[in-house]
């Protein structure tokens, strides 16, 4: 795209678009770096664009930086808080151009003078969140001498475009405010249904879900369960599963009543009828004769009798993480509906192993909340680290000492610090409905009244207040016409508690739990009509844990130390849409640096992780189930990786815990144990399907193998099938292995007619009632995270997925190799009949031989052949003639061999063909990847880590 440039020596145009590696606002960014002056004309400006440039503006400011900045009122788009807040930067100089029902103002530009250059950057982004970050934009930008004419002519275009439009006053704000509050029209809440009846069409989380119990209707199920994001639409996916079974009576029970009302009219939506054809059965209402009856569980406990067993067929459990309560318990004990759907956002509130097996071990979606943003099903959230003010140090204060810690937090200073960057950064919406967590109760309570000396109203809640009290508080923060504008609390609002209208959140404690950090960042999330993002606000000490704030937002349980310190240094680029990351400068430099000093595989840190994992979810014993449906938990493989498995990790921090004790003398159990907890993670399911149902049965036939796989994949290859029993057989185990690992069952016949009996070591486990819960929770949890990062697409054989985590001897399984599957280490290449996978390190280990393997770009590799490789030689031929001789080469990456002593994975890049070579032993070839490399993944790949 080649724009009029004249001499001057101008640099190519440079288009500038929205993607994952990059986008708009990262442009404004280095564009504002060494910038003299800078000129804007944009046709809108948006606060939820505003906000994610108010920390450049500010850096201009204390720099002298001076700018000019030019919007409208065209359509009446531009927002008067946006122009309100612009007039309060002393090195910007604002007009606003008054459009005319003859005369439009569209123009998107931005231009910045440099020490003997000048850019500009012409193209369709105004200044929006989306525009700036998400939506799809084309801008091209071109940098020359001040005196080409292209330069010129957009300077004096600019310079006529100053002079039309006119200084926004007091006066000139106010008629603008005042013109859109007389004119605007009522705005209704984002919605994706038409009343009426009429039903668009399902979100893409609930699209995945109803796919999802289709299959296990179809398998014979009879329970599931939802696990998804508060603000997902857990409510009307399960009313789309209503309408599509179209049971006779259904049932609908919550644990608070005040949901009740709002459970119905979605579902009266969905089935396109009025809300009143529905039942309530409460405190306060008993409509007995509706077939459709939505209940809180107290009322149904007290009127069981009124209903046969088998009333209902269809049963749906909202909150499900009660269901471990007697209430729940004597309710689900009595009726026997066809289909038992639960639903929840917060499993860590229960025992989630109790959870998980009252609905039959069958998740039907887990949606966390990295999902539920790349989906839009929430608002996305600008979130600003703010490093603490100088008064607050933590170098040496004991963070368990809650009282001390509060002490530190309660000054006035703080205070100050804190509404100086409330006013900066403000907040989406007319009036400001906040939540701030703090350390403790008197914390709170020293917050709420200091607000309140300062003109800001504001209350505190905790579990003293009744529920009238804490019901007034919520109301009065979600109405406009309430001058309340802050509730401070302690962890009262973590979870179960909805305020749509909440547009800022206050962290405002030292973050000590990942879990608990997106649980208050969820708070606001959810979308409402008077708001179009979320301003979070962490004020972010120095203690030594502030790096888990990036572990909470890195979005992926299997972190290591090096794609934290991407993500941070990258400020969170891949975070999908419009979501906004920034830490100051200062809390940036400290995290990074906490980060690289820490062993995330030490004993010491992952003690640590553990216990605080383990205060999160009531103080009790983690199960493996826990870390699956818990957002934010620790990764437990790094628990067996350290300890050889979860049961001699537990023995390592429950040193007291004599159950443990007895179970780890167990000498078979302890065998099989560290066979399966190794086995994780699985990066194929048939075996531990397989070996879930041979703990229910002695046998296993071929065929009753295939229906059972059939539950958790589309389709089932029958040579896999036969491989996995042939694996569990043991049939590629080598003479060490199969003296140390334990058979599980024997595979009896051949082909179709295969069985495979369980042998006697492993039916005494399965006979010893203390056992069995352990091998079952392995194998739950390593389908449950199979299912969650492979879905239930059929991979075909070698089944690999593009972007997944493997080893060498994942490769022989998924390949269905036919040897010792020991043979599978190390690195370079293996071949498996036309597959050849190429197995690369790119930094390599010192002393290792210099190979020139690198990403020359995100669809092309650099790869170096093994030392002995030539051109003549059968390898070197079959790679190089791969395409004429039908071989495919498959490639797999990783950064470093090992972080902290700890061997890493490698990540499939999919398919290469060669697309030049040159040289031999070692063969240098360049190779043209079937699939671009996502940007986020190509980042963790390239971008230097380096802590100086």
């Amino acid at each position: 795209m080649n724009c009029s440039i004249s001499a001057h020596h101008a640099t190519p145009n440079n288009l500038v678009l929205n993607n994952q590696h990059d986008n708009f606002y990262n442009e404004l960014r280095r564009s504002f770096q060494g910038c003299k002056q800078f000129y804007i004309n944009v046709a809108f400006v948006s606060y939820s664009g505003l906000q994610i440039l108010l920390d450049l503006l500010k850096e201009a400011e204390e720099q002298g930086i001076t700018g000019k900045v030019i919007t409208s009122t065209y359509l009446n788009f531009t927002d008067p808080k946006a122009l309100e807040k612009l007039r309060t930067f002393s090195n910007v100089s604002l007009r606003l151009f008054i459009a005319k029902p003859n005369l439009g103002f569209h123009p998107k530009g931005y231009i910045f003078d440099y020490e003997t250059e000048t850019k500009v950057i012409i193209g369709s982004s105004n200044i929006t969140q989306s525009a700036l970050k998400s939506n799809i934009e084309w801008n091209v930008a071109t940098q020359a001498h001040r005196d080409n004419t292209f330069i010129t002519d957009a300077l004096t275009e600019f310079d006529r475009t100053w002079n039309d439009a006119i200084p926004v006053t007091d006066d000139v704000l106010a008629q603008y405010s005042a013109y859109l509050k007389e004119n605007a029209k009522t705005k209704a809440e984002t919605s994706q249904f038409v009343l009426g009846g009429t039903v668009i069409s399902p979100n893409s989380m609930q699209r995945d879900a109803l796919d999802s119990l289709k299959r296990l209707r179809t398998h014979g199920e009879t329970k599931a369960l939802a696990i998804a994001a508060t603000g997902s639409g857990k409510t009307y996916m399960a009313a789309f599963d209503v309408r599509a079974m179209a049971p006779k009576r259904m049932l609908f029970v919550v644990h608070r009543e005040e949901i009740l009302i709002d459970a119905r009219k979605s579902f009266a939506r969905v089935m396109g009828t009025d809300p009143s054809s529905f039942g309530i059965l409460s405190g306060t209402q008993k409509e007995w004769d509706k077939d459709y009856l939505f209940a809180t569980n107290l009322s149904l406990l007290n009127n069981l009798e009124r209903f046969p067993a088998n009333h209902f067929d269809y049963i749906v459990i909202d909150e499900a993480h009660h269901v471990s309560s007697k209430t729940y318990q004597n309710a689900l004990a009595h009726f026997s509906p066809k289909f038992l759907l639960g639903m929840t956002a917060t499993p860590e509130r229960g025992d989630a192993q109790d959870i998980y097996q009252t609905f039959d071990n069958n998740i039907a979606i887990e949606i966390r909340l990295r999902d539920a943003l790349d989906a839009d099903l929430v608002v996305p959230f600008h979130y600003f680290g703010i490093s603490e003010v100088g008064c607050v140090d933590y170098e040496n204060i004991d963070l368990n000492n809650i009282d001390q810690v509060a002490k530190l937090l309660q000054t006035h200073r703080r205070v100050d610090h804190i509404v100086k960057n409330m006013n900066f950064y403000g907040y989406d919406g007319e009036q400001c409905k906040a939540v701030g967590f703090c350390i403790n109760v008197e914390h709170a309570r020293y917050m709420a009244e200091e607000f309140n000396k300062l003109g800001i109203t504001a209350c505190y809640l905790n579990s003293v207040h009744s529920r009238e009290e804490r019901q007034q508080a919520i109301k009065s923060l979600s109405d406009d016409n309430d001058p309340l504008q802050i509730i401070f609390t302690v962890d009262l609002f973590n979870e179960g508690v909805d305020i749509p209208a909440i547009n800022l959140v206050l962290m405002l404690r030292p973050t000590a739990s990942p879990i608990v950090f997106i649980q208050q960042l969820g708070r606001g999330l959810r979308k409402h009509a008077s708001k179009t993002f979320l301003t979070v606000l962490d004020f972010i000490g120095n203690h030594n844990k502030a790096f888990l704030m990036a572990i909470a937002l890195c979005g992926s349980r299997f972190y290591d130390k090096d794609s934290l310190k991407v993500a941070v240094k990258k400020d969170f680029v891949t975070l999908p849409g419009c979501s906004h990351i920034q830490l100051d400068p200062i809390s940036k430099e400290q995290i990074l640096r906490q980060i690289e000093n820490e062993n995330f595989n030490a004993m010491k840190y992952l003690k640590e992780e553990y216990q605080n994992f383990k205060l999160d979810i009531g103080n009790r014993i983690p199960t493996l189930m826990d870390f699956f449906v818990v957002d934010g938990a620790p990764d437990p493989l790094r628990y067996i990786k350290r300890e050889r498995s979860y049961l001699n990790f537990l023995a390592k921090v429950e040193t007291e815990n004599n159950t443990l004790t007895a179970l780890l003398a167990n000498e078979p159990h302890d065998k099989y144990q560290r066979y399966f907890d190794l086995s994780l993670p699985i990066k194929r399911p048939h075996e531990f399907i397989i070996l879930l149902t041979l703990l229910r049965q002695p046998t296993l036939t071929f065929e009753q193998a295939k229906f059972e796989v059939g539950r958790y994949l589309e389709t089932v290859d029958d040579d896999t099938l036969l491989h996995a029993f042939e694996h569990i057989n043991g049939d590629f185990f080598d003479k060490r292995e199969k003296l140390s690992l334990p058979i599980c069952a024997h595979h009896v016949t051949e082909q179709a007619n295969s069985i495979l009996q369980r042998s006697e070591s492993f039916t005494a486990l399965v006979n010893d009632p203390v056992v069995i819960p352990w091998l079952q929770t392995t194998l739950e949890y390593g389908l449950a995270c199979y299912a969650d990062s492979f879905g239930a697409e059929s991979l075909g054989t070698p089944g690999l997925k593009l972007y997944q985590q493997y080893n060498m001897r994942d490769l022989a399984l998924v390949a269905n190799a036919r040897k010792a599957h020991s043979a599978y280490r190390g690195t370079g290449v293996l071949r498996e009949g036309n597959d050849f996978f190429f197995f690369i390190d790119l930094h390599k280990a010192e002393g290792a031989i210099e190979y020139k393997d690198k990403f020359i770009s995100p669809s092309q590799f650099q790869w170096d052949s093994p030392s002995g490789c030539s051109s003549t030689s059968k390898q070197g031929i079959d790679i190089i003639n791969h395409q004429e001789k039908g071989n495919r080469l498959h490639l797999f990456v990783r950064k470093f061999k090992e972080l902290d002593k700890v061997i890493e994975p490698y990540i499939y890049i999919g398919q290469g063909d060669v697309i030049s070579h040159e040289g031999e032993k070692p063969i240098n070839f360049q190779l043209k990847l079937h699939n671009t490399v996502p940007y986020g993944i190509y980042d963790e790949f390239v971008t230097d880590t380096t802590v100086e």
